[in-house]
């Protein structure tokens, strides 16, 4: 017998710390990551690699 098991995954937005643009949107799972997203990611509005912070 097998059992499917639904995966509940949240859209978010990333958001630049320097420009405060939202420039991505992924998913992620609350119950594994309940806390904020940081990436280092390339901003094209700052033209550079900046750090990207998790937004409401």
């Amino acid at each position: 017998m097998i059992l499917e098991v639904e995966v509940v995954r949240t859209r978010i937005t990333l958001a630049c710390t320097e420009c405060k643009q939202r420039n991505y949107n992924t998913t992620k799972d609350k119950k594994v990551h309940p806390e904020r997203l940081e990436f280092s990611k390339y901003c094209r509005f700052c033209k550079k690699h900046t750090t990207h912070r998790e937004t409401k």
